[in-house]
């Protein structure tokens, strides 16, 4: 049961607990450096102009853009398993 908690979310997105770790981590990071990249703009417009919007885009695209793919190339391959069992 207390095993649950560790794993639906990651099962829910197609990961293990230790690739969704992996991947948590791999943003968290992405984002602590934007972060600090965006800190330091704001007192020096002139640096990082487009670290942010560069961050959050590759990280929507990691995030949902890439897994939508993924879910969809699933359904695909199920889909041709069914029709191939039907054959």
């Amino acid at each position: 049961m207390l095993s649950k908690l560790f794993t639906d979310h990651p099962s829910s997105v197609g990961e293990t607990y230790w690739q969704h770790m992996g991947m948590a981590f791999s943003f968290a990071f992405a984002m602590i450096g934007a972060g600090f990249a965006c800190l330091l703009h704001g007192f020096f417009p002139f640096l990082f102009v487009k670290t942010g919007s560069r961050t959050i885009t590759g990280l929507h695209d990691r995030m949902v853009t890439n897994r939508s793919r993924l879910h969809q190339a699933d359904d695909a391959a199920d889909r041709q398993q069914a029709v191939n069992w039907q054959i």
